[in-house]
């Protein structure tokens, strides 16, 4: 398929450019076997925080969010420790990017497509982590939540992206690995592919994704001309 009149392609960076679960793998020597399960529910209480934060009304940085998560993960599997939670949240801050990613975004790049990062991270974490997979430069710009002071999906999360690279809706292609992101991203009327790495079911939201890809490698034939 092509996706056409794409001006922009707007990035979430967690699980789409950056793989949430390196910082685990990372630590197997003092995770053992726990390092996948520990990673899966250490996410899963990261965005369940971001949810229920912005519903209370009641928003801290994506930074704090992401250490309450560990502390739940860690303490849930009885691996309370404060060198270890150190060690995990400062790999955090140096998650491998897919390998696919910087092909794929200089290919957009050279293409005159601009490029940005919308996502929850705050921007000590989105700095770290572009600047350790040498994508920074690539970006035209790179925003966080931390603007509206609300996380995804909240509309003005999107509507941030087109503020600020002077887009419309329509003209930007956004790409999320996380169904309810890319569902979401859609609803607010932006084009979208879901970059549906974990091969997950369709989600039960508003609305549906123009389409499903496997990896960012397929991400230039669709929108380049």
């Amino acid at each position: 398929m092509k996706l056409e009149g794409i001006k922009a392609c707007v990035f979430d960076a967690y699980g789409t450019l950056f793989d949430v679960n390196s910082a685990a793998r990372s630590a197997q020597d003092a995770l053992g076997d726990q390092w996948k399960p520990l990673a899966e529910l250490w996410r899963a209480k990261q965005l369940q925080y971001t949810w229920l934060r912005s519903l209370g009304g009641r928003y801290a940085d994506f930074w704090q969010v992401t250490r309450e998560a560990l502390d739940f993960a860690l303490e849930s599997f009885g691996l309370s420790d404060v060198v270890l939670q150190e060690r995990l949240m400062n790999l955090y801050l140096s998650l491998h990017a897919y390998p696919e990613v910087p092909d794929a975004l200089r290919k957009l790049k050279a293409a005159g497509i601009k490029l940005a990062i919308l996502s929850n991270g705050s921007p000590k974490m989105l700095a770290s982590a572009t600047a350790n997979a040498g994508i920074a430069k690539l970006f035209d710009a790179i925003l966080s939540v931390e603007e509206v002071k609300v996380y995804k999906p909240h509309p003005s999360v999107y509507e941030l992206a087109c503020k600020r690279l002077n887009v419309t809706a329509s003209a930007i292609c956004f790409l999320s690995s996380n169904g309810w992101d890319a569902y979401s991203a859609k609803a607010f009327g932006m084009r979208v592919l879901w970059c549906n790495r974990l091969q997950q079911a369709p989600e039960r939201i508003p609305e549906t994704p123009d389409a499903q890809i496997a990896t960012l490698a397929e991400l230039p034939e669709i929108v380049l001309a």
